[in-house]
């Protein structure tokens, strides 16, 4: 190895609190990194990305309460127009291949506005959609922009805030995207109750268009790495353009990295029992409790959806709290694993124990309407409480690559939410609804001892993938094992 690319190495695993210099010149560089922006800015810009973020997931889950109304028009079934919704989060789930290297290339900014006059046209093109084919093209193509909020946002987070901050702000921010698919069939049902289907897909453009007004006028350009020096690297030889915009990046990253692959998969199963929780609620709670209208089903959205409002005032902080605590256990050293013990409780016994309630009281027509509405109000807090520590683990152990960690998260995640949306219906008609949520149980059980094993072996987990590299780039999260485990493996490797 040469002695730039040597030079390069020892400057990323520099070593803190070993010496009073090493350390000292440590926070100097992660101060100038993360203080660039007043906290009222950075709260302003949060407050933006909020915005964006719940316009994606709310789309997914705002027409279920119309399915019947928009079927009658376009002149179809309901199945079919399920499968619509399927297919946009199949859809949702591919987005990070086309949104995550642009980002890598052009920065958040730039994609941040392409996203999101995209996701405007397709939510005009639906809302005038004249027949069934149209409907149908215009909200695959939503979905391709949806989930472009989502990993931007989650990895401009990680530009701006410490790692012993982020958690709070990665909470502000996935309030939208798990309180939009709760609070969406609210709007959807209301909407649809007294008006037609289509003025939702109006307010839906609407919203998209206030969000590009404001990030046109006040969102910065956040990357880090997009310095004259890097963008004159990148422009100085094909290759290096050629593989940032390889849209298959973020898939590859997340199957070579066992640690992220672990998330990826616990995310999926959280998203999966979401959608096979909130999709046929009009075709299993309505006729449990004899309720005939749209907007009487849709209120029932209401519970997840406040859960998840609970959800972002504790998730964030939660998290934040124990990699705190964890950090003075180990005398000043952060292990960005950590941060997943704040979830691992709630993904292995509490959001299981609250799908099995829910589910078989409903099966059994057991306990009138408060269980299945307290049931559905704490998997929502339990979800922002996940979502929250699994989306800040990828940005924290990938920072220097989050728009593809988080991308090949959300790939993993909107894969099993299509599947759910697609097949909640069918199993429910062949085995129950009780059936269905122990299936969703077992998974998110499962889903928890991945996550048990990352706390425990996520050392493991990087250095066998360093092992097996050819090239070596340390990321930021590894560089803040300050100097021990993962970051000695590394200078023994380059050394």
């Amino acid at each position: 190895m040469d002695g730039g690319m040597r030079g390069k190495m020892k400057t990323k695993t520099k070593k803190i609190g070993v010496d009073g210099d090493g350390e000292e010149e440590e926070d100097e560089d992660e101060d100038r990194m993360y203080s660039r922006f007043t906290n009222r800015r950075k709260a302003a810009i949060t407050a933006m990305l909020c915005l964006s973020s719940f316009l994606g997931p709310m789309s997914t889950t705002a027409v279920l309460p119309a399915v019947p109304d928009v079927a009658k028009e376009l002149g179809t079934t309901g199945t079919v127009i399920n499968l619509s919704n399927g297919l946009l989060l199949l859809s949702c789930a591919f987005s990070p291949c086309i949104w995550s290297p642009l980002s890598e290339m052009y920065g958040k900014r730039i994609s941040y506005l392409a996203c999101n006059a995209f996701f405007l046209a397709c939510s005009l093109g639906t809302a005038l959609a004249p027949n069934l084919p149209a409907y149908f093209v215009f909200r695959l193509m939503t979905g391709l922009a949806g989930t472009g909020f989502l990993l931007l946002g989650a990895s401009t987070i990680g530009d701006l805030y410490k790692p012993v901050e982020r958690g709070t702000a990665m909470g502000w921010f996935l309030s939208g995207t798990v309180i939009g698919p709760g609070f969406g069939p609210v709007i959807g049902g209301v909407i649809t109750q007294f008006s037609t289907w289509r003025v939702y897909f109006w307010l839906q453009s609407g919203l998209s268009g206030l969000s590009l007004v404001l990030m046109l006028l006040w969102l910065p350009e956040t990357a880090h790495h997009l310095t004259k020096d890097d963008s004159d690297e990148q422009t100085s030889s094909r290759f290096p353009v050629l593989r940032r915009l390889n849209p298959l990046q973020p898939l590859l990253l997340i199957l070579r990295h066992p640690n992220i692959l672990a998330t990826g998969i616990a995310s999926s199963a959280l998203i999966w029992h979401m959608y096979a929780l909130l999709t046929p609620i009009r075709y299993t709670l309505n006729p449990r409790f004899n309720l005939d209208t749209p907007l009487s089903g849709a209120l029932f959205f209401l519970a997840p959806g406040c859960g998840n409002l609970v959800g972002t005032f504790v998730g964030g902080r939660w998290a934040d709290i124990v990699v705190r605590k964890w950090i003075k256990k180990r005398n000043g050293v952060r292990v960005p694993h950590d941060r997943l013990r704040s979830c691992l409780p709630t993904l292995a016994f509490v959001m299981p124990a609250c799908a099995l309630v829910y589910g078989w009281t409903v099966e059994t027509a057991k306990g009138g309407y408060p269980v299945p509405v307290l049931a559905m109000f704490a998997q929502g807090v339990g979800s922002l409480v996940c979502f929250g520590s699994l989306n800040t683990y990828c940005v924290d152990v990938m920072q220097t690559r989050s728009s593809q960690a988080v991308g090949g998260n959300y790939i993993f995640r909107y894969s099993f939410g299509a599947a759910a949306s697609m097949s909640a219906l069918p199993i429910i008609e062949a085995i129950g609804v009780g059936w269905l949520s122990t299936i969703s149980a077992g998974f998110m059980m499962l889903s928890g001892g991945l996550v048990a094993l990352t706390i425990h072996c996520g050392d493991n987990m990087m250095t066998w993938r360093l092992g097996r590299a050819k090239e070596v780039e340390v990321d930021d999260g590894i560089r803040e094992k300050r100097g021990c485990g993962v970051a000695s493996v590394v200078r023994d490797k380059v050394g």
